[in-house]
C-alpha cells in the first residue's frame, strides 16, 4: 500500500494537458505522477524534465536511454523503476525485444549488447551506485562511442532516475498494470519482485 495515495486523474482537469504528454511518452499516467500532483508545480516540472531528458532533445536512442534507466534503477534498488524502464524499452519507438530486456542485467556478457551499450550501461551502474563509482576511465570509454553532449544525455537519464528511485521507494508507489506484468513476465526469474510496490490485491 502506498504511503501517500495517488490522486485521481479525473479530479485534476487543470493538469490534463500534462497528463496527455505522459500518455504520449509512456502510454499512461503513472502513479508516481499522480502522487506528485499533490503539489502541481512539482508535477509540472517533472513532466518538463522528462521531455527534455527523453523526447525533445538529443541523439542517444530512446531504447538505450530506457536500458540506462533500468540498470541505474537496479543499482539503486528501486523495483518500481526497474519494471517501468523494462516496459518503456519495449514501447513503439524504443523497440527493444523481450529477450534483450530480460538480459539487460547480464549486459557485460550477453551477445545482445554491443560495446557502445556496454560502455553506457557500465557508466549507469557506477553512476547510480552509492557512493558514486564513476572514474575518468568510464568517461574515456564512453568517448569511444559518444560525444560529450551525448554523455551529458546519458548522465541526465541516470540523474532523472535518481530522483524517481528515491521518490518511489520512499513513498512505496503502487505499480500500474503494464509495468507490473512486464516485471512478472520478464524479470521475476532474474530476482525482481514488486515488494512494497505491489498493488494491494497482489500483496
Amino acid at each position: 500500500m502506498p504511503y501517500i495515495p495517488a490522486l485521481k486523474r479525473e479530479d485534476l482537469p487543470e493538469l490534463e494537458a500534462y497528463f496527455q504528454r505522459s500518455d504520449k511518452r509512456m502510454g499512461f499516467v503513472t502513479n508516481a505522477q499522480l502522487t506528485m500532483a499533490h503539489r502541481p508545480p512539482i508535477f509540472k516540472a517533472f513532466v518538463e524534465m522528462a521531455a527534455a531528458v527523453f523526447t525533445e532533445y538529443g541523439s542517444v536512442t530512446p531504447q538505450l536511454k530506457a536500458l540506462v534507466g533500468n540498470v541505474a534503477s537496479q543499482a539503486a534498488g528501486c523495483e518500481y523503476c526497474v519494471s517501468h524502464t523494462a516496459s518503456n524499452a519495449m514501447r513503439p519507438g524504443y523497440d527493444a525485444d523481450a529477450a534483450k530486456v530480460a538480459a539487460v542485467w547480464e549486459y557485460e556478457t550477453s551477445p545482445l549488447f554491443d560495446e557502445a551499450e556496454r560502455a553506457a550501461l557500465t557508466f549507469a551502474q557506477c553512476a547510480a551506485a552509492v557512493p558514486n563509482l564513476v572514474t575518468q576511465a568510464h568517461i574515456d570509454r564512453l568517448r569511444e562511442f559518444f560525444s560529450d553532449a551525448e554523455i551529458v544525455e546519458i548522465n541526465a537519464v541516470v540523474a532523472f532516475y535518481g530522483f524517481l528511485n528515491r521518490w518511489n521507494d520512499s513513498l512505496a508507489t503502487e505499480l500500474e498494470d503494464i509495468p507490473m506484468a512486464v516485471g512478472e513476465r520478464l524479470l521475476a526469474g532474474k530476482g525482481w519482485h514488486a515488494g512494497k510496490h505491489a498493488p494491494a490485491a497482489a500483496e
